[in-house]
């Protein structure tokens, strides 16, 4: 199945695409977040429409105490104008994957610089592969 990995911000939106038959993730370029969550869904919409994948997978940024807080809730609200788009949205929790990510580009030797500018994409790809590890909630 192929499924595009999502690591939301108000910047950027992170993003990625996988394949669950051969446990395949690359991170693409992020996208640019718009302020709007019905614009930044159509975005993604469009993008996952032109990478012919089969579903979203949403990073959901539960806290350490278990709890989804504003950020997660937000999460959620861009998650339902995907499925209004006509997505089928599953989700992660992405707790620590922007961590996870910057230190698997730092073993990489990725200067700081270009580090900033692939972090977002290597966060969509950590939820992804949570994902592929059945790591998905509701």
């Amino acid at each position: 199945m192929r499924l595009l990995g999502i690591d939301f911000g108000f910047k950027r939106i992170g993003v990625a695409i996988g394949e669950s038959e051969v446990g395949v993730v690359t991170p693409r370029s992020a996208l640019q977040a718009s302020g709007a969550l019905k614009t930044d869904a159509k975005s993604i919409s469009q993008f996952a429409r032109k990478e012919e994948v089969e579903g979203i997978v949403l990073g959901l940024p539960v806290e350490e105490s278990g709890e989804e807080g504003r950020m997660a809730r937000i999460c959620r609200t861009l998650g339902d104008h995907l499925v209004e788009c006509g997505e089928n949205v599953h989700f992660v929790n992405e707790i620590y994957s922007s961590r996870e990510a910057e230190n698997t580009l730092i073993e990489a030797g990725v200067k700081v610089a270009k580090r900033k500018e692939l972090r977002d994409g290597e966060a969509a790809s950590v939820i992804l592969e949570r994902f592929f590890d059945g790591q998905s909630t509701q």
